[in-house]
């Protein structure tokens, strides 16, 4: 891949495609992920559990970096935004089950969503080859 040379991935859902946008970008080394949901190729995923809408999202998240040759251990930025602010506590503890050892800069707020069935949104930021060493596998 030549240095300014784009790759993006998709995930399916049809917002993608009706708005105008990819899962998630590659450029060089970085990877940008979109806001990511908890919305699957039925619809809506562990509907009124911010915490498994958070792990649904965040494998979305990881699936979409690998497809494009990177790590969950290569993210260095992540953003949540939680419809409600008692889910807050919830959903960081999903982050931290994945991130605990990555530790990526991460900013958590609370956010009108594109629906009030969507508890969370997250998005990433990676970059391709900065995982520390021991968490390369991640």
């Amino acid at each position: 891949m030549s240095n300014h040379e784009r790759q993006s991935v998709g995930s399916g859902t049809t917002w993608e495609e009706k708005y105008g946008y990819s899962r998630a970008v590659r450029v060089s080394d970085h990877i940008f992920v979109s806001g990511t949901t908890a919305t699957g190729p039925d619809g809506l995923v562990a509907p009124g559990d911010p915490a498994g809408q958070a792990r649904y999202a965040l494998d979305k998240i990881e699936k979409a970096i690998r497809s494009l040759g990177g790590t969950l251990a290569d993210v260095v930025r992540t953003r949540i935004f939680i419809a409600r602010m008692e889910d807050w506590e919830k959903v960081a503890q999903v982050h931290g089950e994945r991130f605990g050892k990555i530790r990526p800069a991460n900013t958590l707020v609370r956010a009108d969503l594109v629906g009030s069935e969507f508890l969370v949104e997250i998005e990433a930021e990676a970059v391709v080859g900065s995982a520390a060493p021991g968490n390369a596998s991640e």
